[in-house]
């Protein structure tokens, strides 16, 4: 398969404190990969080392561009959007002007196509298309959030504890649509999630980070049939 991004000897700290000691990972192209983690392993620190948000050391290669190095605003542009925990939306601005705002790296004659498009997938934000975003429910937040980075076509997907504080008929229709997503546009998606089982459910594969290293990897299925990895985030 062709590989979408490349992670090796990824090294981040804050301060004097090391959270990342030189993990090596990777995503090919059209993949749902997800990384587990109890809180504090360095899962969202893996993220914004990605997209750019931290200074780190060590190579993340987006096909064959480095993104060590770049602003985020260059991130974007060479191909990857970045849904942060808590969110990530612009709260003072209306529904659709986030999205506009998603699109701000765009130069073509698309981004009212576009806005469409994930109208009709999240028909909710179309009906509060003029509401502010901070005034929408949780659940609305996030597929506001998923839309806003998509309008700039990432190649690549960071999604970093989609399911937090939301209810769990939510959080089930939530990834459906992450999967769906996959499945009909081919994005490639990279999952930073505590609900182990739910983010497995539709991963190829997974990574499992215990105090900023690689403890265990696999495909999803047999991450899923694992006595350890069940014990310490499937609650069995």
């Amino acid at each position: 398969m062709t590989r979408m991004l490349d992670v090796s000897g990824l090294k981040a700290s804050y301060g004097p404190v090391q959270v990342l000691h030189g993990i090596d990972f990777h995503v090919d192209e059209g993949e749902t990969v997800v990384i587990l983690g109890a809180n504090g392993a360095g899962k969202t620190t893996t993220l914004r080392a990605i997209s750019g948000m931290i200074d780190t050391s060590g190579s993340a290669r987006l096909r064959d561009g480095e993104l060590i190095g770049k602003n985020p605003s260059d991130v974007v542009r060479l191909g990857v959007a970045h849904v942060p925990q808590g969110r990530g939306t612009f709260p003072e601005l209306t529904v659709e002007d986030n999205l506009d705002v998603g699109a701000y790296t765009r130069k073509d004659n698309d981004v009212d196509a576009d806005k469409k498009k994930w109208f009709e997938t999240y028909p909710v934000l179309y009906d509060r298309r003029n509401q502010t975003a901070g005034s929408l429910s949780g659940g609305e937040q996030q597929m506001l959030a998923v839309a806003r980075a998509l309008m700039a076509r990432p190649q690549l997907l960071l999604l970093d504890e989609p399911s937090l504080g939301l209810a769990p008929i939510i959080v089930s229709d939530l990834f459906e649509r992450f999967s769906t997503l996959n499945d009909e546009s081919g994005t490639t998606l990279l999952i930073v999630e505590q609900n182990a089982q739910l983010a497995l459910s539709i991963a190829d594969r997974g990574y499992v980070l215990e105090s900023g290293e690689i403890s265990a990897q696999g495909p999803a299925k047999d991450l899923l049939n694992d006595d350890s990895i069940r014990k310490a985030y499937l609650g069995v």
